[in-house]
């Protein structure tokens, strides 16, 4: 669940029987924001906490699928620049055959 649906389902202004059809939007002064109230430096503090418990949810990939996704981006991008190489040559030797 993510901080926007968390915020929807804790709000007692939100009609649980529309889904947003119609609704009129509010001003992001009147959300309720859990920073509202904190000054500059307030915000980037909480701004950070967020994001490094956000970071703390990645499922990050472990070495072995970092390792074979790299392989296959590379084998992908070689043979596509082969074929760019390739097509690019097959058309400048088609244009100058027929220029001559």
């Amino acid at each position: 669940m993510n901080r926007e649906t968390k915020r929807m389902s804790q709000d007692p202004d939100v009609d649980d029987d529309v889904e947003g059809v119609g609704a009129p939007e509010r001003p992001a002064s009147h959300r309720g924001s859990a920073g509202a109230g904190l000054s500059v430096p307030g915000r980037v503090a909480e701004f950070g906490r967020e994001v490094r418990a956000e970071l703390r949810q990645v499922a990050w990939p472990n070495r072995s699928e970092v390792v074979n996704s790299a392989t296959i981006v590379l084998i992908v991008l070689v043979l596509l620049v082969a074929a760019i190489f390739g097509l690019n040559w097959l058309f400048s030797h088609a244009v100058n055959f027929l220029l001559k």
